[in-house]
């Protein structure tokens, strides 16, 4: 089965409408990690996700500036999303702890990112290979990219098999 890749065009979005929305748990702030955050991040994303998200997680540390924004709840951080990563206008990856699914936290770093880019003078962004176009369905309207599989990552899905 295809994993298109989708299109956003974010000059649709109503970011303020979105980001104000009930259904987001209030105790989980989601915010731009500081210098003493990154080596937290890291080593808490070595410990979740896989090793290929870790270099796209690098790479929107350094940039400048940094295109990364995590949720933490209390001294835990319990998500992460990341744009810039993989290539300029790319949103992703994005992951949450299952312990905090379904409380909005998806959401709402995926909406800090988008509307980030979109302040940075982006039209569109683009998801490479999400893992569920349903999940970003529910928070915007998308267009699937059709023959986009496997799209930018084809090198790396190459190196991947061997």
């Amino acid at each position: 089965m295809a994993n298109n890749d989708l299109l956003i065009k974010l000059y649709e979005i109503n970011f303020n409408q979105l980001l104000t929305s009930n259904n987001i748990n209030q105790e989980i702030t989601v915010r731009k990690p500081i210098g003493t955050d990154r080596r937290l991040l890291i080593e808490w994303a070595q410990q979740h996700y896989p090793d290929l998200w870790l270099s796209e997680i690098e790479t929107a540390l350094a940039n400048t500036p940094c295109s990364c924004f995590i949720a933490q709840q209390g001294a835990s951080i319990v998500g992460f999303a990341c744009y810039d990563a993989t290539a300029l206008g790319y949103f992703g990856p994005l992951g949450v702890v299952d312990a905090a699914k379904g409380q909005g936290v998806g959401q709402r770093l995926t909406l800090s990112c988008l509307r980030e880019m979109h302040l940075k003078g982006y039209g569109y962004a683009i998801v490479g290979m999400p893992s569920s176009s349903d999940f970003y369905r529910k928070i915007v309207p998308i267009i699937e990219i059709p023959g986009s599989d496997p799209g930018l990552y084809r090198m790396t899905k190459a190196l991947m098999k061997e």
